[in-house]
């Protein structure tokens, strides 16, 4: 806790894939803070990990799905409302290669969904956070980052701050 009487949180660093599949959109029904939610695959690097590294293991832990890691469609900064955390979450596009159905999926991942844009947003009060939605209307849009913003800060954990400075306030 800090003076006063706030909680401070590290910042919480994660990667994403947005995976589009004849018109719909890989995502992961699980349960984080005890309700159930909606969000890309994803989730931390480990050490000594690239963050594309990151995205296709993390995607093949939670969804059975194999990737490839294409580009960086953004770098997003989320400050969660009550609690001030902060997470910082590397958001790739990336192609559909195989899913093996029958993979045992991580814990706390209730399924694997395909989704229609229409339905992300028809689902928005059960999205982990606005990123999940943003970085999809990002990627309709076309955006693309270059992975120099990236590479010359790595490892991430070391520079988290100024990774933080490119990224996009959402």
């Amino acid at each position: 806790m800090t003076a006063s009487g706030r909680n401070v949180y590290p910042t919480d660093l994660t990667v994403a894939a947005v995976v589009l599949r004849e018109g719909r959109y890989l995502f992961i029904e699980e349960i984080a803070n005890r309700r159930k939610v909606l969000t890309q695959p994803g989730g931390h690097i480990e050490s000594g990990e690239s963050p594309e590294q990151a995205v296709v293991r993390e995607t093949l832990e939670e969804s059975g799905c194999t990737i490839l890691c294409e580009d960086l469609i953004g770098v997003y900064l989320w400050i969660h409302p009550q609690t001030r955390q902060q997470f910082l979450r590397l958001v790739y596009s990336a192609d559909f290669v195989s899913c093996d159905e029958a993979a045992k999926l991580d814990d706390g991942v209730i399924a694997r969904r395909w989704l229609t844009r229409e339905e992300i947003e028809q689902s928005r009060a059960r999205l982990r956070s606005p990123i999940v939605l943003r970085c999809v209307h990002d990627f309709e849009a076309g955006k693309r980052q270059s992975d120099a913003l990236i590479s010359g800060m790595l490892p991430l954990s070391d520079n988290v701050a100024a990774v933080i400075a490119t990224a996009d306030l959402v």
